[in-house]
């Protein structure tokens, strides 16, 4: 056996055994109560302001490592953990407190006319795996909304918030301690980089569910290469449809939202669709505004025609992209066909919006758009765990299947059958 196998074994061996620990302390948390669970909440968020500093520190050293090596400042930006971003974690955490147990809850029930009396009850996933990149909010979000339901979470970072993500790791397992839970229930198999992840993509039987939060690459990867059941997650290339109907005031402060508040994140618009017949009147503005703020655009060549600067026409490439930056891709429509049309072909899944006034367009749009969501009048940016009630978010799922955009405490349940008979037989 080469050396290369054997590094290989050893790190299966160690994952594994990672993997073993936290199932062990997932019988003892999904024992816990409500209140004991809340209680482990509580106490991790405190700990996170008190080591709020060392936190600070150990991200300064991310941060100066990535902008070294060129990480644009979308990603910069969402790799910074400050103070208030922080305080912002314990608030969220805070929120969970708050917020109902899906543990032990009841679906749904019958009685049959056997006489067996049938339900479906809330129980936790398990041991829930989750490889991310450069996004240490998701260290502290996934841990507590998986303990929260019940379940112990396995965090894969990567090496760009390793040491964010070690820092706010090892203080999540002390606050743990310190009310007598195994503190293996948060763990982390950074400490093996890539092989590390490769093999919790393996750990069938160790891990009930994988989560890949990121890029188009990293998900493609863990849903190819993983033996482990993935929900996938999906990225941004978000959409917003401007009608003929649409209150142009309202929309040029939604579009603006929506591209400059943070463009580093998933829901982040990437590109404006206008219809046609208002582009000689709203394109000029919009692109006084976005140019004021410091966006690149990216036009159609009829959009092109509205516009006072020569910027670069968009190309296959912009459509089908997600930027992540202060770019923009541009386009006018035929009216709402066009829009749809042009969402079906390009659309990630993730978040789509209309701005209009016309009932019927907008319920047209809202029938026919195929994503996790679809917002009306709104900014893409409320396609967010704590914006929608749910304290905090795993990530945002695209898939079709029992988690479907933010990913709060429900979708990491699952559920389980319970049959009460009275010495019942089958015929």
């Amino acid at each position: 056996m080469n050396q290369s196998a054997v590094e290989n074994s050893d790190v299966k061996v160690a994952v594994r055994q990672v993997c073993a620990q936290a199932q062990v302390g997932q019988k003892w948390l999904a024992q816990a109560n409500t209140a004991s669970r809340n209680e482990l909440l509580e106490s991790i968020a405190q700990r996170l302001l008190l080591e709020a500093e060392r936190i600070e520190a150990a991200n300064r050293i991310d941060l100066e490592r990535e902008r070294a090596a060129g990480m644009s400042e979308g990603l910069l930006d969402r790799l910074r953990l400050d103070y208030s971003r922080i305080e912002d974690l314990a608030a969220a955490v805070r929120t969970l407190v708050d917020l109902p147990d899906p543990v032990g809850r009841v679906i749904d029930g019958q009685q049959l006319p056997n006489g067996l009396r049938v339900r479906r009850q809330r129980v936790p996933l398990g041991v829930v795996g989750m490889i991310y990149e450069a996004r240490p909010n998701v260290t502290v979000d996934a841990a507590c909304l998986a303990l929260k339901a019940g379940n112990a979470v396995i965090l894969r970072g990567g090496s760009a918030a390793a040491e964010s993500n070690a820092a706010l790791v090892e203080v999540m397992r002390t606050a743990l301690a310190e009310r007598g839970c195994p503190p293996q229930v948060v763990a982390s198999v950074d400490a093996w980089g890539r092989e590390g992840a490769r093999q919790l993509m393996r750990a069938r039987g160790y891990i009930d569910v994988l989560v890949p939060r990121g890029g188009g690459g990293l998900i493609s990867a863990v849903v190819e290469e993983s033996t482990v059941p993935v929900i996938e997650t999906g990225v941004g290339n978000c959409h917003i449809y401007v009608d003929a109907s649409a209150d142009l005031t309202q929309a040029l402060e939604i579009v603006m939202n929506a591209k400059t508040q943070r463009v580093g994140v998933c829901n982040a618009v990437e590109t404006v669709l206008v219809d046609e017949s208002i582009a000689p009147d709203f394109l000029p503005v919009l692109e006084s505004a976005l140019g004021a703020a410091g966006v690149r655009i990216h036009p159609s060549a009829q959009a092109a025609k509205e516009l006072q600067n020569h910027w670069p026409l968009a190309g296959e490439d912009d459509w089908a992209g997600e930027y992540l930056s202060m770019d923009l891709a541009l386009a006018t429509t035929a009216g709402v066909e066009g829009a749809i049309e042009h969402i079906e072909r390009y659309s990630s899944g993730h978040t789509e919006a209309v701005l209009a006034t016309d009932t019927r367009v907008i319920n047209d749009f809202v029938r026919r758009v195929d994503a996790a969501a679809v917002a009306v009048n709104a900014s893409t940016r409320f396609t967010d765990g704590g914006q929608l009630g749910l304290g905090a978010e795993l990530g945002i799922s695209t898939q079709k299947l029992h988690a479907r955009g933010p990913m709060g405490l429900e979708q990491l349940t699952t559920w389980k059958w319970i049959i009460e008979g009275d010495g019942h037989v089958r015929a």
